[in-house]
């Protein structure tokens, strides 16, 4: 019997309700498929900055990397300053874990009203360049105060960092569709972005199975919208990634549907796992969060140990649950979180 060992940092907000309801999923779907977990619990994250000045301890990376797998709610409060929880948790472990992959699926949820007059089924996933592009704070602010302020931040594209996540992208479409789309801005960022696309042309040469079209950012964000059942693997910059994977979640029916993991492909480092909203602190407390992102990034992270079986069953799981009706009020529905859970390990 396989074990894994889990770090459940369920962070602030909605975060320390939906990640024991995904966990009560992980735990149920292990004793289906014959392997065990074995989680720790780690309350870092804007809560534990007010208490300490940290968002996680000195010593909580070297914590981590005796981890599987890190299994992440949310993090951010209103008493925080919004900048700080990505760059002092989220950043910080996606960086040092070489978690250069961001991954993010969306997908027609069945019995979950969309907001999009095509009925035509959604499947594609966006591979998110995760550790530098536009979201390497690089830069500066001179004179801030004065007539003559200004801001800089630097944009940071390197041979290795694209080469790398292109070629996640190429073999990944190879297991599903055969198609990558890069998105892209070089017709305005003439240098940053007019070198990504040529590395990548460079990496898809050497996939000519797959097929490779390059988009600009502007109409593949119109194209979410119109004709999302084109996409297979889009291949995004990490600030591109970031907005439209949260688009892919609107044409899903809610933010809440959305699930993805941090991936070290290479399994140097263990990766992180998370849905893809924020902490929603104005509805915590409630028992009225959306669990379903939550849950569908624990069937991500088990496939990403190599539990493809129980990840399979979780994602049948989820379908049954939605097909029954059970959905939460930001999908037209009454569920609560608990009820959600419940439902899905009934279903399993």
């Amino acid at each position: 019997m396989s074990n894994y060992k889990i770090a459940v940092v369920p962070g602030d907000g909605i975060g320390k309700e939906i990640v024991p309801e995904g966990l009560r999923v992980i735990e149920a779907v292990a004793k289906k498929h014959n392997f065990s977990i074995e989680t720790e619990e780690f309350g870092w994250g804007a809560g534990y900055y007010l208490e300490h000045n940290m968002f996680l301890p000195e010593d909580g990376l070297d914590t981590l990397k005796k981890f599987d797998a890190v299994y992440f709610g949310s993090v951010g409060l209103p008493a925080v300053d919004d900048t700080l929880p990505a760059k002092d948790y989220t950043f910080k472990v996606r960086t040092n874990f070489n978690q250069y992959v961001n991954y993010r699926p969306v997908r027609t949820y069945p019995g979950v009203t969309r907001p999009l007059r095509s009925e035509a089924p959604i499947d594609f996933v966006i591979v998110r360049e995760n550790t530098e592009g536009e979201f390497v704070q690089v830069g500066s602010q001179y004179l801030p105060d004065s007539e003559n302020g200004m801001g800089i931040d630097s944009s940071i594209f390197t041979r290795k960092g694209i080469e790398r996540v292109a070629h996640y992208a190429f073999k990944l479409a190879r297991t599903r569709r055969s198609k990558v789309t890069h998105i892209t801005k070089s017709n305005t960022l003439i240098n940053s972005l007019a070198y990504w696309d040529r590395v990548i042309g460079e990496v898809a040469a050497q996939y000519p199975d797959v097929e490779h079209q390059q988009m600009y950012i502007d109409n593949s964000t119109a194209m979410f919208v119109l004709k999302p059942e084109q996409f297979d693997v889009v291949l995004t910059t990490n600030l591109f990634g970031d907005i439209l994977s949260d688009l892919g979640g609107a044409i899903m029916g809610s933010l809440g549907l959305g699930g993805s993991g941090n991936i070290n492909p290479e399994r140097e480092f263990p990766s992180m796992f998370e849905p893809i909203h924020g902490s929603a602190p104005d509805i915590a407390g409630q028992n009225i969060a959306n669990p379903y992102g939550q849950i569908w990034s624990a069937a991500i992270m088990l496939e990403h140990l190599g539990e493809e079986e129980a990840a399979q069953s979780i994602m049948a799981a989820i379908d049954k649950t939605t097909t029954q009706g059970v959905l939460t009020v930001d999908l037209g529905g009454d569920a609560k979180t608990k009820d959600v859970a419940n439902a899905v390990i009934a279903n399993l």
